[in-house]
């Protein structure tokens, strides 16, 4: 057995003992960029990329070739043109265990350092620059592991095994109320609530020290999970629980938030009586579900309330309520940018569809979750299809949400025609269905589309229109769209300082609750920076873009990643622009494109 350590400073062992290992740091890059890339890379760029200062790159790429052979002790691998890496069966690779969500979790446990520590190659920028990126990369894998793990474990009752998880998901990412929250959870549910409330008020500190933000009341309250439940109205029986379901599901339909949450935690409490896995997992499906989209700062327990769905579904084999539980777990992980997550559960969710309705809402959150990646051409083919399907059957809303997507790419491809007609349709039929909670996103995706079409005064009515409606439902990612848009306007106008305003404002909103969606967060920070560069301020950029290109690498956002290049070429950064143009070679978008020339 061969087993390839990359985490941590690099390693081979053959048969459990450490190989003599291959000379030269960039043997360490050349293995990892390998096993690491999307795509089998062609000789031609691997001696650009690592031997460009060599007189003979090609030559010394296959030295380097030879002498990984040699210490792996596999004579016939990393052989071809492109070069291949199908190791077989007998070796591990320590990264490669991070692909699989579904493989035994406790090798996480062990996992330590950063990706290829203690390897730097100043003769190599591009490559440097993919480092940065991929070492990011892979810290968000491990950190979206290490969560599902921990959230597997307390939907399975299993909370003091949780808590080891959630622990060194917090050692990872300290800065993530989320994580936080769900230690705070896994303490509570283990029985050790003063560890719990100490895990809360070390959160506070550190985000007032470290951010200058408060926590939000999610992860205070998690502190007293299961206190409430003997208050809760002594109902019984299977009748108690459906109609507890079904009236928490009318309200929160009828704009009653907190009165439908509360009727589907009594759902919740009533099923769990019954005994019926069916009705349970119905109960906590639409618990989950809620929790996610209809409050605001409550994704960690939406997300546990989906896995006991997903549990109980599995036990009475309702295979809708799995299906809807999956796509809703995928949508979390897609809105926190873990990808390796969000696709194993879309898949899983794909795979079980059968009907148009799931399909067109599993389609749909696949296209986000490509779009957001830098895909488009996979996001097309996955929004369409959630179109087609969502007309075929008539869900009007799954048909608005997947356009409005779809009008995001055309947005961010400057496709603006295409963008304009989507948008508008998209526009109209949530307006039809009075989808009030829904309406900010497409009326600014709109107006943002007659801004760059030289419509101001519509640009103006849709964004004003956009913020105003944002606020009224208190929904930050909303919000912080709609604000984006107005500091948009404002530059248009040449106004910097109201557009500054306007983006600081958009900032705030984005960062008012932990389970914001990334990609509207990178989407403001580059908006901020193009002005600030504008208009000649780096001190307000510089910071930024190193935000932008930390959150973009973590998220696996790679049209922000390589806008962040861009910022920093613009900033006076010689080697950028390269690093630049080597990271977006894969993303087919001509606007950026454009921007590389």
């Amino acid at each position: 057995m061969v087993s390839i350590r990359l985490l941590g400073p690099p390693v081979v062992e053959i048969g459990g003992r450490p190989a003599k290992p291959p000379r030269g740091r960039k043997a360490w890059a050349l293995l990892a960029y390998l096993l690491l890339a999307e795509r089998p890379p062609s000789r031609k760029r691997l001696a650009e990329l690592l031997f460009g200062d060599a007189d003979d790159p090609l030559g010394a790429l296959r030295w380097t070739l030879a002498e990984l052979r040699r210490s792996l002790g596999l004579k016939e691998a990393l052989s071809g043109d492109p070069v291949r890496t199908d190791f077989g069966e007998d070796v591990t690779v320590d990264v490669r265990v991070l692909l699989d969500q579904d493989a035994d979790p406790a090798p996480l446990l062990e996992l330590g350092g950063e990706l290829l520590e203690g390897v730097h190659l100043a003769s190599s920028l591009e490559f440097e620059s993919w480092l940065l990126v991929a070492r990011h990369r892979v810290a968000g894998m491990i950190e979206a592991r290490l969560r599902q793990a921990a959230a597997r474990l307390l939907a399975a009752g299993r909370a003091k095994e949780a808590v080891v998880y959630a622990a060194r998901a917090v050692e990872h990412n300290p800065l993530d109320e989320g994580n936080h929250e769900l230690l705070v959870r896994s303490l509570t549910m283990a029985g050790d609530r003063p560890a719990a409330l100490k895990q809360v008020s070390v959160c506070e500190d550190l985000m007032r020290r470290e951010l200058g933000v408060r926590t939000s009341p999610a992860l205070r309250e998690a502190a007293t999970v299961g206190s409430d439940s003997p208050m809760l109205p002594p109902l019984s029986g299977r009748a108690a629980a459906i109609s507890q379901l079904n009236a928490g599901r009318a309200a929160i339909t009828a704009g009653a938030v907190a009165a439908g949450v509360q009727c589907l935690r009594t759902a919740v409490a009533e099923a769990s009586r019954t005994g019926d896995a069916a009705l349970k997992a119905r109960a906590y499906c639409a618990l989950g579900s809620a929790l996610v989209h209809a409050l605001q700062g409550r994704d960690e327990e939406g997300s546990l309330a989906l896995h006991e769905a997903i549990l109980h579904a599995v036990a009475a084999g309702d295979r809708s309520v799995a299906v809807t539980a999956h796509k809703e777990l995928g949508f979390v992980e897609v809105k926190a940018g873990r990808r390796t997550a969000a696709t194993m559960w879309l898949t899983k969710a794909a795979e079980m569809a059968q009907t148009d309705a799931e399909m067109a809402a599993v389609c749909g959150v696949l296209g986000q979750n490509t779009s957001d990646q830098g895909d488009y051409r996979a996001a097309i083919g996955h929004l369409e299809e959630s179109i087609e399907r969502a007309a075929r059957c008539g869900d009007h809303k799954q048909h608005a949400w997947s356009l409005s997507i779809l009008g995001r790419v055309h947005l961010m491809r400057d496709e603006r025609s295409q963008a304009h007609a989507v948008l508008r349709r998209s526009l109209e039929l949530t307006e039809e269905q009075r989808w009030m909670a829904f309406l900010p996103w497409p009326t600014a995706l709109h107006a943002e589309i007659d801004l760059r079409m030289g419509d101001v005064d519509a640009a103006a009515d849709g964004l004003e229109r956009a913020w105003v409606l944002a606020c009224q439902v208190e929904d930050p990612c909303w919000e912080g769209t709609a604000a984006r848009g107005l500091g948009l306007l404002s530059r248009n106008r040449g106004d910097h300082t109201a557009a500054f305003r306007w983006f600081g404002q958009a900032t705030d909103s984005c960062n008012r609750l932990p389970d914001r969606y990334q990609w509207v967060h990178a989407n403001v920070l580059d908006a901020t920076i193009t002005c600030a560069l504008d208009a000649g301020d780096t001190e307000r950029a510089r910071p930024l873009v190193a935000t932008l290109g930390s959150l973009a690498a973590r998220c696996d956002m790679r049209e922000w990643v390589v806008r962040a290049h861009l910022h920093n070429a613009r900033l006076g950064d010689r080697t950028a622009l390269a690093s630049a143009r080597m990271l977006g070679a894969g993303i087919d978008n001509p606007a950026l494109a454009a921007l590389l020339r």
